[in-house]
């Protein structure tokens, strides 16, 4: 990352179209101007501009302007969403996506809209990408490419893979939710239980331990401070409920000490995350929590509140970033939605641009938290 790639468009993906994407990206442009400027939207002109009539009151003006270069949306006016119209088969001159109503052209517009962004971001045309919440079942039934990967962050390991000419395998990722209290880094991310359990091995844990260290130490200025978090009740109690602690996660921990990781033993998983929550004036006891699956890291940050949560993938050569939430079929249209989790995620987006610019130059990074 260069100092001039400080000042390149940030490209916000439209998620899927027949979901609050479209909406809570209007509602982002038009609540926080200062956080969305230098934005723009890679989607559907007309899509955008039915969002726009739905979130539109209070006599705020919302145009949808085209975009002939991306470069444009640096010095598009306040509350205007410039959009980099998508070349899709799913559009074809239809008609915008039916809301709440599940469909494989939506999924495929969805899809177009992210390995646009992500090519752009991996050729350095772009600062970072915010995806908008696709949906998984959709996204599958739009068939090849997108049915063989069950959401953004594998498919966006793909495209980074191809990009610099490697594997899926020797290009890991891993997902870190944060809010304002709590950052977890998940071990594994969507997969079966039973497939989560058997991911927990001595590699997949000094893995997502390596890349937390590296991807936190460019935020914080600093060495990460890593809660890990137990598989079993209790942390095993010694082996009582389980060996995993003292067989694979232990060992993994002193492996990644030995590389200056600074990483917790096991913790009961029941306590871990009070102990790294954060609050006004009361700093956490860890920067950050390792879990061991989806479900044990992602619930404790939602039931902080999904509002502010946001999504980063950490260990691609771009910066990604998404709302903690879904695409929420049952209000799209109506303009419920709340957009703050996306403006959230854009603003972490700058900050990491700034961090990984940060950490290359050798200057002194920003802590977000």
């Amino acid at each position: 990352m260069t100092e001039t790639s400080l000042s390149l468009p940030i490209a916000i993906t439209l998620g899927d179209p027949a979901g609050i994407g479209p909406e809570i990206i209007v509602k982002a442009f038009r609540d926080a101007p200062d956080v969305t400027r230098g934005c723009f939207v890679v989607g559907d002109v007309a899509t955008l501009r039915r969002a726009a009539g739905i979130v539109a009151g209070a006599g705020v003006a919302l145009p949808v302007a085209l975009l002939t270069d991306v470069q444009e949306a640096l010095h598009c006016p306040p509350r205007c969403v410039p959009v980099w119209q998508i070349t899709s088969t799913a559009l074809q001159g239809q008609p915008p996506a039916l809301f709440g109503q599940l469909s494989a052209r939506a999924g495929q517009l969805a899809g177009d809209c992210v390995i646009w962004a992500a090519n752009a971001a991996l050729r350095g045309e772009v600062a970072a990408m915010v995806t908008a919440p696709l949906n998984k079942a959709a996204l599958s039934l739009a068939g090849a490419p997108y049915d063989a990967f069950p959401g953004h962050t594998e498919l966006l390991q793909a495209l980074a893979a191809a990009h610099v000419n490697t594997t899926v395998a020797q290009l890991p990722v891993r997902m870190m939710l944060a809010n304002d209290e709590l950052r977890v880094v998940l071990v594994s991310i969507h997969v079966s239980l039973l497939q989560a359990l058997a991911a927990v091995t001595f590699d997949q844990v000094l893995q997502t331990l390596q890349i937390t260290h590296h991807a936190l130490q460019a935020v914080l200025g600093r060495a990460p401070r890593i809660g890990v978090a137990g598989l079993n009740p209790h942390a095993g109690e010694g082996g009582l409920f389980g060996r995993e602690e003292l067989d694979i996660i232990g060992p993994a921990v002193q492996a990644a000490r030995a590389q200056g990781v600074l990483a917790s033993d096991p913790i009961a998983p029941d306590t871990v995350f009070m102990r790294a929550r954060a609050r006004p004036g009361q700093p956490g006891e860890f920067d950050v929590v390792l879990a061991m699956y989806h479900d044990q890291g992602l619930i404790p940050v939602k039931y902080l509140g999904v509002d502010k949560g946001v999504n980063v993938t950490l260990g691609l050569p771009l910066v990604r970033t998404s709302p903690d939430h879904g695409t929420a079929f049952d209000i799209a249209g109506t303009g419920k939605a709340d957009a703050a989790s996306l403006i959230e995620a854009i603003r972490m987006a700058r900050q990491l641009c700034k961090s990984r610019y940060v950490a290359e130059s050798g200057e002194t990074a920003l802590s977000h938290k």
